[in-house]
């Protein structure tokens, strides 16, 4: 067999280890340059390719016509995407002589779309998982070959399941190509019925509303937190970073962003239902430190309200 693999990221690294584990020919890999400004956290696929001796392009436009005969000359059995962050087309999903297909780290047909790992947090879901699926031109929907699911704990955050993620993706990948190559693998059509669909989240999307309940502030803190962007509240005009907090009891009644300091390090934030006990905070413009760092510092104190000036 003969293999053409888009990649990025670490679950993109973990695929391309499992087709070369294969024994199988991976002809070409077709990767992702690394965005300027973007915390680099992750494998890199190129340098895994390159280390392996496989050739390795980064087109600004992987439908580009010159890209497509590029790939089309290679005379690929399989395309294989994973973590690429562009769309195919059909002209070059039609390029692969059995199939084209994509692994999607979530549990099709939920959370299709960009950042699924991020928004599994923000939602508050107990399981997440990954799929193997034929490519169509609209993203995520086409039939399933196989999933693995994966529970998600309660101290989970983006960068613990993300880890999660990428080993299940080399697991479906070794469990599900052999059954690819020998023309034995399922094929599940999707119940577009009960797919959701979520776009890409900027650092923006990171704004706590403490009128939320406690433990949706939470799982928002666990979604972005190191190595994104970061959950952030605003005092006194400038961004208050949240890099860990937990959801708790109010210990008393506490209006929604209202901050209460015990004198002894605890501080706490009330929220629609309950509060968060503040861990790990960072003010704009200055170093991250422990919530009782921050509260002996006497930047803020109790009764102070947190979130936008309304």
């Amino acid at each position: 067999m003969r293999n053409v693999l888009l990649a990025y990221h670490d679950i993109g690294a973990a695929c391309l280890e499992e087709l070369l584990a294969s024994g199988d020919e991976v002809a070409l890999v077709v990767t992702h340059d690394d965005q300027p400004g973007e915390t680099i956290w992750f494998r890199s696929v190129r340098a895994l390719a390159e280390s392996r001796g496989v050739p390795v392009i980064a087109p600004q436009d992987v439908n580009a016509l010159e890209v497509v005969e590029r790939i089309r000359s290679l005379a690929p059995d399989f395309l294989f995407s994973a973590m690429f962050r562009q769309m195919l087309k059909r002209e070059l999903l039609d390029v692969a002589r059995r199939s084209a297909l994509n692994l999607h780290p979530s549990l099709l047909p939920k959370f299709r779309g960009r950042s699924p790992i991020n928004w599994v947090l923000v939602h508050g879901e107990r399981e997440t998982g990954v799929t193997l699926h034929y490519m169509v031109e609209k993203a995520d929907r086409g039939d399933i070959v196989a999933q693995r699911r994966i529970p998600i704990d309660d101290d989970d955050t983006a960068l613990t399941l993300h880890g999660k993620a990428t080993a299940a993706a080399g697991l479906l990948m070794r469990e599900t190509y052999p059954l690819l190559a020998a023309g034995r693998a399922a094929r599940v059509p999707q119940d577009h019925a009960r797919a959701s669909y979520f776009g890409g989240r900027k650092p923006a999307d990171g704004e706590i509303d403490w009128r939320w309940p406690g433990r949706r502030v939470y799982d928002l803190v666990r979604a972005v937190t190191h190595p994104y962007p970061g959950a952030f509240t605003w005092h006194h005009g400038r961004r208050l970073f949240v890099w860990w907090a937990r959801p708790v009891a109010a210990p008393r009644a506490l209006r929604p962003g209202e901050v209460h300091l015990d004198g002894e390090g605890g501080a706490w934030v009330g929220g629609g239902d309950g509060a968060l006990r503040l861990e790990r905070v960072q003010l704009e413009g200055e170093g991250e430190v422990t919530a009782a760092q921050w509260a002996r510092g006497g930047g803020c104190r109790s009764g102070e309200v947190l979130g936008r000036t309304r």
